[in-house]
């Protein structure tokens, strides 16, 4: 290797050293939406701007992995301490079932802190518009049948990451993740 060729290699090793840390790609942007939270206030995106913010899709009455994924947002707002401007979003699938009142207890029923944890429930065509568009988390049509992921939103509302929500690694990569989106454009 020619002392041209070593310094070149050097000089490249060394600006990716001082890179601002792992690149987060992004998947899409979120349409706005409008939907009603857990204690019947209107809640959506120009609540949500501004904020990093997890999403996942559950019903109330779910006896499989919805109470799981539940206890997992759980245990994410402990893991990540109470960072300003992270928020936890849990849409549900069911909204015929699931009114405010049910969510509230829902939420009661897991722990979730209500200042950082929303519960939001809507028309069926506006809960479509996200479960089936930009989250691809299924149809919400009746069936009851929807994703068991994680999604991860960033400040300005991309999506940056999908995590399955049942694989210990990939929760940890989310809280990581996590982290490193808070960081941007601090």
């Amino acid at each position: 290797m020619t002392p041209r060729v070593f310094l070149f290699c050097l000089l490249l090793l060394g600006a990716a050293g001082c890179s601002r840390g792992p690149l987060i790609p992004t998947y899409a942007l979120l349409p706005e939406f409008q939907l009603t939270d857990q204690t019947g206030a209107p809640f959506g995106s120009k609540e949500l701007k501004g904020k990093v913010w997890v999403a996942n899709f559950i019903f109330s009455t779910c006896a499989g992995p919805c109470p799981r994924m539940s206890s997992q947002f759980r245990a994410l707002q402990k893991q990540t301490g109470e960072p300003e401007g992270l928020q936890f979003v849990s849409f549900t699938i069911d909204p015929a079932r699931d009114t405010p009142a049910v969510l509230a207890a829902y939420g009661k029923r897991f722990g979730a802190d209500s200042a950082r944890w929303r519960f939001l429930t809507g028309p069926v065509a506006e809960l479509n518009k996200l479960a089936a568009g930009p989250f691809y988390a299924g149809e919400i049509d009746g069936s009851l049948t929807h994703s068991t992921r994680f999604t991860l939103v960033d400040k300005t509302g991309r999506i940056r990451g999908f995590y399955d929500s049942s694989d210990t690694e990939m929760t940890r990569q989310l809280v990581a993740d996590i982290q490193t989106v808070l960081k941007e454009g601090s």
